[in-house]
C-alpha cells in the first residue's frame, strides 16, 4: 500500500479532480484525494495524498502560497481570465509602471475580497461556478485575505507578469481584476502558475507522465513525500513500546509532554506516525487521528 503525498506538477487543461483520477488508474488505488484545488486554466503544484495520506490533508500546514501570473491590462471577462468571455477591451499600452506598482502596493498586506462567480466556493450547497454557467450571478460575502507580497516581475505594457505570495484562500483572478479596477481599464489572467503550496514547492514536483513512469520503473519512492515528512511541523511525542496497541485501538496513552505547547501533536514511534493528537490551552489532550 502506498502512504504519503505525491507532488504533482498539474499541467493546463486538466481538473484538479481529473488529475486524482489519473493518479488512481496510475498506481492502481482508489484512496486519492487532492488539496488546494486548481483551477483547470491554472498549472503548477497540486498535492495528491494517497493512501494513509488522506487522512493527513486536515493537518497540513498550506497557509501560504505562491504563485508566477500573468495579467493582461485593459480586458476584463466574466471568468477573471482568458478562457471567458470578453465584457470590455480598452487601450492600456500608455499605463506607467510607477501607476502599476502603487496600485499593487494598495492590493498589498490584508485586503477584503469578492470570491469571483466562477469558483467552487459554495453558496446554498451549490458551487459558484454552476450558478455562474446558468447565467446567473449572486450576492457574495467579502473575505479577508493576506497578500505577503505582490511583486513585479516584468512588465511589457499592456503586459504584466508577477509573483504574488499570499494566504490560502486568496483568488489570484480576483486579485488581477482588483488591479484593473484600481488603473482604471480593467485587467484579466492570462496564465497562472503555483509554484508553491505550503511546504509543497515546484522544484520537488513531478509530472503526471514522470510518475507513470517510475511507477513502471519501481521508483515510486522517488517522487513521494512520506506522512511524517509532510506533518514535520507538528511537535512531536515519542510513544513507547507497550502503547503501541492501546493507540492502534484508539486509546490515548500516558504521554510525557513536558515543554509541549498548546496545538497538535505528531504521536511516533521509532520515527512512525502512529496518531495525531491535539492539546487544548487547558492542558487537555484530545486523539485526533490514528495511521495504520
Amino acid at each position: 500500500m502506498v502512504n504519503g503525498f505525491l507532488i504533482i506538477d498539474k499541467p493546463v487543461g486538466l481538473s484538479s479532480h481529473d488529475v486524482v483520477n489519473r493518479v488512481r488508474r496510475i498506481l492502481g488505488t482508489k484512496k486519492v484525494g487532492h488539496t488546494g484545488t486548481l483551477d483547470p486554466f491554472a498549472t503548477g503544484v497540486l498535492p495528491v495524498a494517497v493512501g494513509e495520506g488522506t487522512k493527513a490533508i486536515q493537518f497540513l500546514d498550506e497557509g501560504q502560497k505562491e504563485y508566477l501570473a500573468t495579467i493582461r491590462l485593459g480586458v476584463t471577462t466574466d471568468t477573471l481570465d482568458v478562457t471567458g468571455t470578453v465584457l470590455h477591451e480598452c487601450d492600456a499600452t500608455s499605463i506607467a509602471q510607477l501607476s502599476l506598482l502603487q496600485s499593487m502596493s494598495v492590493l498589498t498586506g490584508e485586503i477584503s475580497q469578492l470570491p469571483p462567480m466562477y469558483s467552487a466556493v459554495k453558496q446554498g450547497g451549490q458551487p459558484l461556478y454552476k450558478l455562474a454557467r446558468k447565467g446567473l450571478e449572486v450576492e457574495r460575502q467579502p473575505r479577508r485575505v493576506l497578500i505577503h507580497q505582490f511583486e513585479l516581475l516584468l512588465f511589457e505594457p499592456p503586459v504584466a507578469e508577477v509573483r504574488v505570495l499570499c494566504s490560502r484562500g486568496t483568488y489570484v483572478r480576483s486579485l488581477a481584476d482588483d488591479l484593473g479596477r484600481l488603473l482604471g481599464c480593467g485587467a484579466c489572467l492570462t496564465t497562472l502558475r503555483r509554484s508553491q503550496s505550503g511546504p509543497f514547492r515546484l522544484d520537488t514536483a513531478c509530472s503526471l507522465e514522470q510518475l507513470a513512469d517510475a511507477v513502471e520503473q519501481g521508483r515510486l519512492a522517488e517522487c513521494l513525500v512520506t506522512v511524517e515528512q509532510a506533518l514535520i511541523h507538528l511537535q512531536l511525542c515519542e510513544v513507547s513500546i507497550q502503547e503501541l496497541q492501546p493507540l492502534r485501538n484508539g486509546v490515548l496513552p500516558r504521554l510525557s509532554l513536558a515543554g509541549t505547547q498548546p496545538g497538535l501533536i505528531q504521536l511516533r514511534h521509532e520515527r512512525q506516525l502512529l496518531a495525531v493528537a491535539e492539546m487544548t490551552a487547558d492542558g487537555q489532550i484530545e486523539l485526533k487521528r490514528v495511521f495504520n
